[in-house]
């Protein structure tokens, strides 16, 4: 036997056990297509429809304002603005900056904390592409006004309120408030 034909063995086993430029690229080319069809998924998990933002915002602002009328034993207000598309629970910033201590000459003087993060579930904003097309307060129509008021009382009831949205990809919802529980729920438009 010849002593190189072991060698010669083995450096050909060697060149064998790599890929080939052939193998990487169909690999990647796979793991392209792949990435590919899961990016529309992975778009729609980090950016929320605007209409699921809207209606969500919404009705955890009512929630929100409902609590606090209950635990706090006074008559709350969530002000809805029309015209600049915003909503929040009237008094939420001055409620949600509690006072703190500073250390200085002034002896312990008090100073307001920084104001809530505006995704608290204190405030929202509607988005451009939804369209209010009814906000009702006890029955009277505000959609076209600067701004309606919806009381929620320490006993649990609040006034009546209509909202229905329109988003330009054509879903529409509707959110009321049951008067004698305060309650908001939220469902389809029937058309």
């Amino acid at each position: 036997m010849n002593p190189s034909a072991p060698n010669r063995l083995r450096s050909a086993a060697r060149l064998g056990a790599g890929f080939t430029l052939i193998e990487m690229m169909i690999v990647v080319g796979i793991m392209c297509i792949i990435m590919t069809m899961g990016a529309p998924v992975m778009y729609r998990l980090w950016h929320k429809a605007p209409m699921i933002r809207a209606v969500r915002e919404t009705q955890e602002v009512l929630q929100n304002a409902r609590a606090r009328a209950i635990l706090q034993g006074h008559t709350t207000e969530v002000v809805f603005h029309p015209q600049s598309r915003t909503f929040e629970v009237s008094g939420a910033a001055a409620a949600a900056a509690p006072q703190r201590r500073v250390e200085s000459d002034d002896l312990g003087a008090l100073e307001p904390a920084p104001a809530a993060p505006p995704h608290s579930g204190l405030s929202g904003q509607w988005d451009e592409s939804i369209l209010i097309e009814m906000l009702d307060v006890n029955l009277t129509e505000y959609k076209d006004t600067e701004v309606a008021h919806v009381k929620f009382y320490p006993n649990g009831t609040c006034d009546e309120l209509t909202i229905v949205l329109h988003s330009t990809r054509n879903e529409w919802y509707k959110i009321t408030t049951e008067v004698t529980t305060g309650l908001s729920t939220v469902g389809p438009v029937d058309q």
